[in-house]
């Protein structure tokens, strides 16, 4: 975990079509990762639990407990680069069913490990004096390890 307040200036993502042999930052360490280059914007998923209600009789209130969990989902802007090994990856996990890793690098080193499915990686369209960029959409399936 970070000890100090950070930017995201200097943050990479990387992206790897092998999986880990265990979850854990040692499985997530032995992998390759190649940069998703020229990334501009990200959202970043994490666990979102669902909220299981109650209203007994008894009582006026609702009653809430925590239920199932979903890993949530990542929004990468990147300008968009044909050649850059890291958005050539993405464009083939797009049409590909199977989980990818995914490593997060923080300015002070920290880093974030996460599976998910490359979902979407849409062109953005603009204005004469706008880059190309693309969107890609990726849904989380395992929880974030941090090292």
């Amino acid at each position: 975990m970070p000890n100090t307040v950070q930017t995201l200036v200097e943050t990479t993502i990387g992206v790897s079509a092998s999986l880990p042999a265990t979850y854990d930052a040692a499985g997530y360490g032995a992998l390759t990762f190649a940069l998703v280059g020229q990334v501009t914007d990200w959202t970043a998923g994490g666990q979102v639990y669902n909220v299981v209600t109650s209203n007994p009789i008894a009582q006026r209130s609702t009653d809430k407990y925590k239920g199932t969990y979903n890993n949530g989902a990542d929004t990468i802007t990147v300008n968009r680069d044909d050649d850059d090994a890291g958005q050539v990856i993405i464009q083939a996990a797009l049409t590909d069913d199977a989980d990818y890793a995914f490593e997060v690098t923080y300015q002070d080193g920290t880093i974030d490990y996460f599976t998910g499915k490359v979902v979407s990686f849409d062109t953005v369209a603009g204005g004469a004096d706008s880059i190309v960029q693309k969107t890609i959409q990726l849904e989380r399936t395992r929880s974030t390890v941090t090292a």
